[in-house]
């Protein structure tokens, strides 16, 4: 098989992977006393390229085999499944990547696998891949390697010698859940990994952080944009707030980065213990705006879903539900309440309340400055006082509050050229981009 046919089906094989993101890492560049070596970790003068289905990437996003001795059901490459196979030797993709950045297409690599013979020899065909682009080729671009827990802590440890970032698929939220659709994946296994790779960075750190020790002695960073993971949603029972407590026990027990939702895509020839149907791609994104809450807005998980409100409200966003199950604490005085409080605002971001938090030391705030402020007004006035402006007590009050906020309903249609998939709207790109709730 030439390698152009090999790409295809590699590349696709490898769009079920959500965990890809350039973000956390240092910058590093081939210019000054580097100029030597090739490539670069930053965005600067990078173009992306559009795969065929519209996703715009900016890495090259590959598995190095689509063949795997592992059997999950829910998985397109799994050992039963009647796909084509390829697979790359690590010198292709090694060719592969310095092609493509020297063509100005990618800034990295995103590399993952299926298992081939073993996982130590598959995580050993990994590693050599990201050791050849960075000490053969002097590689200073983005490397985010997918690694096998199964694999030796070894392996393991020496593929965060060589990538940005590292990350270990959880794949699904209970070892039930495993069992059932992955019997030959272990959750505490995943956990030990990641446990090892926790104390390898915090190690790290702490050697790289030692004055008495010179620059040029200090050890090489160690996956220096942190560890990720990835769940998927909607292929067994597990209900949203199942997920968030999985999601916030990794986050504290393994400083996670990043925990990545993928929502269940049906298969050809799938198992019948698998949902027939892909959940609401909304679903996903409720989950996504959640994990925001729960790592920069202070939420805990049981404000957010619980065992009363087990799932998300796909209608708003659980920062807006919460609100309004919660409307005795509304509403906030802007130029008087603390951060928290301010965060806990619908509409009013991050971003936006360190700017309120700035421009309230010099004068009281008023309604229009908000808006001056970038603060999104049609959301948050229900919930807000400044000093021109005190909302009506019944506005909080009865049902017309949820009305407000539900999206206007839609004409049913019969459009059968359309796809099932809905369309993302303008607000869901914007909250996915910035985190701004």
């Amino acid at each position: 098989m030439d390698l152009k046919n090999k790409l295809s089906i590699l590349a696709d094989a490898a769009k079920y992977d959500a965990s890809c993101a350039s973000s956390g890492t240092d910058k590093r560049d081939s210019s000054g006393k580097n100029s030597k070596a090739l490539g670069s970790s930053g965005g600067a003068g990078i173009c992306h390229s559009y795969a065929p289905d519209g996703r715009c990437i900016s890495l090259l996003k590959i598995l190095l085999t689509n063949a795997c001795i592992y059997d999950c059901h829910y998985c397109i490459n799994r050992r039963s499944s009647d796909t084509p196979r390829a697979r790359f030797t690590p010198q292709e993709v090694v060719k592969l990547t310095l092609d493509f950045y020297k063509r100005n297409y990618i800034e990295g690599l995103f590399l993952s696998s299926g298992i081939i013979r073993n996982p130590d020899y598959t995580m050993e065909q990994v590693v050599e891949i990201a050791r050849s682009l960075r000490v053969d080729h002097q590689f200073r671009g983005y490397i985010h390697l997918k690694t096998i827990p199964e694999a030796s802590q070894e392996l393991i440890e020496a593929a965060g010698k060589y990538a940005d970032r590292i990350s270990i698929n959880i794949e699904l939220p209970t070892q039930k859940s495993l069992e059932t659709l992955a019997p030959e994946k272990n959750l505490r296994r995943t956990r030990q990994a990641m446990g090892g790779i926790r104390l390898r960075i915090e190690e790290n750190k702490e050697a790289r952080r030692d004055k008495t020790v010179s620059r040029a002695s200090k050890p090489a960073a160690f996956s220096p944009a942190g560890q990720s993971t990835q769940m998927i949603i909607g292929a067994d029972e597990a209900n949203d707030h199942e997920i968030l407590h999985r999601s916030n026990d990794l986050y504290s027990s393994y400083k996670l980065r990043r925990v990545y939702y993928s929502a269940y895509s049906p298969i050809p020839d799938s198992s019948p213990i698998l949902p027939a149907k892909s959940p609401p791609l909304i679903r996903e994104h409720r989950l996504y705006q959640a994990d925001w809450l729960l790592r920069f807005y202070g939420y805990s998980v049981g404000e957010i879903a619980n065992a009363e409100h087990p799932t998300l409200d796909l209608e708003m966003d659980p920062k807006l539900s919460w609100a309004l199950r919660n409307r005795t604490l509304f509403p906030v005085d802007i130029n008087r309440a603390p951060k928290d409080t301010l965060l806990r605002i619908p509409g009013i971001g991050v971003r936006s309340v360190q700017r309120i938090l700035t421009s309230r030391r010099h004068h009281a705030l008023r309604l229009q400055d908000l808006q001056t402020l970038g603060v999104s007004l049609k959301k948050c006035r229900p919930f807000l006082t400044t000093l021109d402006y005190h909302p009506a007590p019944s506005l909080l009050e009865g049902d017309q509050l949820r009305r407000l906020f539900l999206p206007p309903p839609a004409q049913l249609e019969l459009d059968f050229a359309s796809k099932t998939e809905p369309k993302t709207t303008p607000e869901i790109a914007k909250s996915a981009a910035t985190g701004e709730l």
